[in-house]
């Protein structure tokens, strides 16, 4: 009964034990489908199925049946034709960070936005061209066909130019990258982007801008550099393909670059500033882009001042061809990892505006609609896709509201790569290098986390760091696996290694607490509560029964063989007459040292209990033992494990567990507290109970089985302490936990 009286409440109820709260509540017994009625289900279609399923892979339908057609279509329109430009120029400068031509960026903003339009579940996200992926794709490429040729016997690498033959490379590592993420979505295990944390992906993704940030010096400073791949590429590049050239610096490259990186950085900064007055985002990158073009061609920059430009654009798309399947065999290590990393950015995004906008998106389809993206765009010759967020933030802050945005983007860059792609032709590079540097502040910035995850979570910290050094000196694909190790080494860790305490009652409360962490406690005499706050499986069982030995202050089983050798002594005293009982207790009679006998101390069952009923006694253990035997004293009569935090149990962990019996062995009783349904019945199904541990020893709450003990142990008033941490002063009580000898009633304040 409940009875709340303004900010109190007081509760009446009986004090439980599992078994008594099984015996006056029912449960309800539910029917577990079973792995064949599973499989039953999974094949049984109906039509209400069939549209459901139509609808999921198709979510094209379900928006466009919404479709406010004067609300949002002009919305769409103006942010489709702002997102199209960026990504115009996106498109090209990432072709030439994925070491391609540049014009090939344009079939990757064009190809997969087509196909996301029909499958995918984000109505904000600018499909296309990912800095981290182009360079995931440059390191594949370059080590595929270096500048000096190809390495590999590839047959259809035969009578193709080096720029070809890296085209057919990124076409056909973005074809299995988009057949695995297909084939995640079909098989619904979209789930494995969780493992990736957002400290890990932050570590990564600043070491992602560090390597974009070292490819494209090249073109700020017009040199020309090789690219390589690999571990410590990076110092290699820096140091000896960078700096020993560095006197060879086309200064009219490296002018032209600091003044698009310094407009376009403080224009930026402006649109963030007053985002809330401006209708939409001033297109700076692609109003600079324009300026450069028109000065570079007036100019004749690529004449006059040797500037290395665009070039030559082919008009028209390409005819679609097969992927090569000798490449794809020496790919696809690397393509596993663009797949995760690909897929876990486009998903982080997507969820960021999905929240914003209050619609749900659906992990595993996006997975469908992302491979079928890299596949339909790698046919076309298009590189690995997935979305940026400064372009994802064009698209949205724009006012677009569905993927009609993306569509008209698409046709954007359609135009582009049709009619008017003649005028980029004398677009320096070092303006788009200059454009991916200025993009990269996001990224570069994530550094300013570091001290923040020092101080909050250090474990966290450790993760960024290996993370992010790991990417940076091994390599993309490496750094991944290194930092994803390093965080599932963390985890491990927190829960081989968790922090256990001892806890105390809150006075005159039914709270428990770490004894450690407040003043005002109670904790009665003889009474030690035990807290575990995480799983207990194999890693961990031999740690908490360390930690629970600490905590008692004795080791049971060193206790038990000490009570069983004292036990054989005496026998033998008596048998012998060395000992004799008297009215008053035990005389010792013998003047000489006492000898063991060989044959009790080498007996293996030291570490059992032993019946030894046939003595005529019972000793009192935390009494003086005649003949000066020496047995450790246990102040403990009971012990309460809270298991209010363990979620499971593993079978090792079970056989651990049974390592209690050792404490009621020496008359110390156990209790268990809040253990949850599902472990019970483990325990019941794995034969947990015998005759030492009964199930009688499982409470329903913490505050039950102390009302218990209290009951069947009562505590006087000189032996009971209220430690008040401040005086340091024990103070005499006879209450606990609001409870004054009723022990099936308390009151919470």
């Amino acid at each position: 009964m409940l009875r709340p009286t303004g900010k109190q409440y007081v509760v009446t109820r009986p004090l439980y034990s599992e078994d008594a709260f099984a015996d006056e509540h029912a449960k309800v017994r539910r029917q577990r489908k079973t792995t064949r009625h599973h499989v039953k289900d999974y094949f049984t279609w109906n039509s209400k199925r069939v549209k459901n399923a139509a609808l999921s892979l198709l979510p094209i339908v379900g928006w466009m049946r919404i479709y406010r057609l004067k609300e949002w279509l002009l919305s769409d329109i103006v942010s489709g034709v702002s997102t199209g430009l960026v990504a115009v120029l996106q498109g090209l400068a990432y072709a030439l960070l994925a070491s391609l031509p540049a014009w090939y960026g344009l079939f990757t903003a064009f190809f997969p936005v087509i196909v996301y339009l029909f499958l995918g579940t984000s109505r904000h996200i600018s499909v296309g061209a990912f800095p981290v992926l182009s360079l995931m794709v440059s390191a594949v490429v370059t080590r595929m066909v270096p500048d000096e040729g190809s390495l590999f016997n590839i047959t259809g690498f035969q009578g193709l130019s080096i720029e070809e033959q890296r085209v057919m490379v990124a076409a056909s590592v973005t074809f299995l990258m988009g057949l695995m993420q297909l084939a995640m979505g079909l098989l619904q295990i979209g789930f494995i982007v969780m493992y990736l944390s957002d400290t890990l992906v932050s570590g990564f993704t600043t070491a992602a801008a560090v390597h974009i940030l070292v490819s494209q010096l090249k073109f700020v400073l017009g040199l020309e550099v090789r690219g390589l791949s690999g571990p410590l590429s990076i110092i290699y590049v820096s140091e000896g393909k960078i700096f020993v050239q560095i006197e060879k610096t086309n200064m009219c490259d490296l002018a032209t670059s600091l003044v698009i990186m310094v407009v376009v950085f403080l224009v930026k900064e402006l649109n963030d500033r007053y985002k809330a007055k401006l209708p939409v985002p001033i297109p700076v990158e692609v109003i600079m882009t324009v300026i450069a073009c028109g000065i570079s061609y007036a100019f004749d920059f690529k004449e006059k001042f040797k500037v290395d430009v665009v070039g030559h654009i082919p008009m028209g798309y390409e005819s679609p061809v097969a992927p090569n399947m000798e490449i794809i065999g020496h790919t696809a290590v690397e393509a596993f990892p663009m797949a995760i990393v690909g897929f876990a950015v486009a998903f982080s995004v997507a969820k960021v505006y999905a929240v914003k906008h209050d619609y749900t998106i659906d992990g595993n389809q996006e997975l469908i609609a992302f491979g079928a993206s890299n596949i339909f765009g790698a046919a076309f010759k298009s590189f690995a896709a997935s979305t940026a967020l400064s372009r994802s933030a064009v698209q949205e802050s724009t006012g677009g509201k569905t993927q009609i945005a993306g569509l008209i983007s698409a046709l954007i860059v359609m135009v582009v790569t049709l009619a008017i792609g003649f005028l980029l032709e004398p677009l320096p590079k070092s303006v788009l290098g200059a454009v991916v540097i200025v993009n990269l502040k996001g990224m570069l910035m994530q550094v300013c986390d570091v001290p923040y995850l020092w101080r909050r979570d250090r474990p966290d910290c450790v993760v960024w760091l290996v993370t992010c050094l790991a990417s940076i000196l091994l390599g993309l694909d490496l750094g991944l696996a290194v930092g994803l190790g390093a965080e599932l080494i963390t985890v491990v860790f927190r829960t081989q290694f968790p922090r256990c305490s001892v806890l105390a009652n809150i006075t005159g409360t039914d709270i428990y607490k770490d004894r450690k962490d407040y003043v005002s406690i109670y904790e009665p005499e003889g009474v030690k509560i035990f807290r575990i706050p995480s799983p207990i499986f194999f890693a961990n069982i031999d740690f908490f029964r360390g930690k629970l030995v600490e905590a008692v202050g004795f080791n049971p089983l060193r206790v038990l063989r000490k009570r069983n050798k004292a036990m054989r002594t005496i026998r033998k005293l008596l048998e012998k007459g060395e000992l004799q009982m008297l009215p008053k207790g035990l005389l010792f009679t013998s003047s000489g040292p006492i000898e063991e006998c060989e044959h009790y101390s080498n007996m293996e069952d030291l570490d059992k209990p032993i019946d030894f009923k046939d003595l005529p006694l019972r000793v009192n253990w935390n009494s003086d033992l005649p003949a000066n035997i020496q047995v450790p004293r246990v102040d403990v009569h009971s012990l309460i494990l809270d298991f209010s935090a363990v979620s499971f149990l593993d079978i090792s962990a079970l056989k651990g567990l049974k390592a209690i019996k050792e404490f009621i062995w020496v008359e110390v009783e156990v209790y268990i507290v809040a253990c949850d349904a599902h472990i019970l019945e483990k325990l019941h199904s794995c034969m947990f109970f015998d005759e030492d541990i009964k199930s009688s020893m499982f409470f329903l709450t913490l505050h039950d089985a102390m009302l218990h003990v209290s009951e069947k142990h009562p505590v006087r008033s000189e032996n009971t302490n209220v430690y008040t941490k401040q005086e340091g002063i024990p103070q005499s009580s006879n209450t606990f936990g609001g409870v004054r000898k009723q022990y099936h009633k308390y009151k919470c304040i």
